[in-house]
C-alpha cells in the first residue's frame, strides 16, 4: 500500500496551498495576506519541481492555476470563500479518475492483488464516491459555513471519512484473503504462496545419516 499512501500525500499537497490561507487568515483576518501567502506557496511549489528536474503533472499545474485563479476572485470580492471551493475541484477530479475499475490492484501486493482483485475494484468505487462525497459537503460548506466554521469541520471530516475507507477497504481485502487462500487444497495453497513469495520452498530434507557397524 506504500503506492496507494504517496497518493493520498499527492492529494494533501495539492491542497496545501488551501490549508496555508486557512491558518494565515484564522491567525491574521487579513485576506489579502492570506491570499497573497497562498498563491505563494502554490508558485513556490512548482518552482521547487523545476529546480529539482521533476516533472510536473496536470493535477500540480491545475492546482496552481485554482490557487490563482480562486485568490484572484478573492481579492476582487473580498470575500475568502472563493478560496475554500478549491478543494471541491481537486476532489471531483481525483473521484472521476477513481472511477476506473481497477485502478487501486496496482497499489496492492501480489497476493492480494491476485486473490482479491474484485473486492479492490468494489474498495476502488467507494474511495470514488468519498472523494465525490467530499467534494459536495466542501462546496455545501464553502457557501454556508463562516471560515472558521469550515476550518473547524473540513478538516476533521476529511480526516476521519479517509481514514475509515482506508481502514474499511484494507480489512475487507485482508479478510477476503485470508478466507480464499484457506479454501485453496493444501497443494494449491503452499504452490500459491510460493509463487507470490509469501513462503518459501520446502527445504530438502538431509539424507539420513548411516550408523557404523560396530567391530
Amino acid at each position: 500500500m506504500r503506492d496507494f499512501l504517496e497518493a493520498i500525500k499527492l492529494l494533501l499537497l495539492d491542497l496545501a496551498s488551501t490549508l496555508f490561507f486557512l491558518v494565515v487568515f484564522l491567525l491574521t483576518h487579513n485576506t489579502i495576506l492570506s491570499v497573497s501567502l497562498g498563491i505563494a506557496l502554490g508558485i513556490t511549489q512548482i518552482a521547487i519541481q523545476f529546480l529539482r528536474r521533476k516533472t510536473i503533472d496536470i493535477m500540480e499545474w491545475l492546482s496552481l492555476f485554482l490557487v490563482i485563479a480562486a485568490g484572484t476572485a478573492t481579492l476582487l470580492t473580498d470575500d475568502p470563500r472563493f478560496v475554500l471551493f478549491k478543494p471541491s475541484v481537486i476532489y471531483l477530479i481525483v473521484g472521476v479518475v477513481m472511477l476506473k475499475p481497477g485502478w487501486m490492484i496496482r497499489y496492492l501486493p501480489a497476493i492480494a492483488s491476485a486473490v482479491a482483485s474484485d473486492v479492490a475494484v468494489v474498495v476502488g468505487f467507494v474511495w470514488a464516491g468519498l472523494m465525490f462525497v467530499s467534494a459536495a459537503v466542501n462546496a455545501f460548506g464553502a457557501m454556508a459555513w463562516s471560515v472558521p466554521t469550515w476550518a473547524m469541520i473540513m478538516p476533521i471530516f476529511g480526516i476521519v471519512s479517509k481514514l475509515a475507507v482506508f481502514v474499511a477497504g484494507f480489512l475487507a481485502i485482508r479478510f477476503t484473503v485470508v478466507r480464499r487462500i484457506k479454501a485453496m487444497p493444501a497443494a494449491e495453497r503452499e504452490a500459491f504462496l510460493i509463487s507470490t513469495g509469501r513462503q518459501s520452498h520446502p527445504s530438502a530434507m538431509p539424507p539420513a545419516s548411516s550408523g557404523r557397524r560396530m567391530s
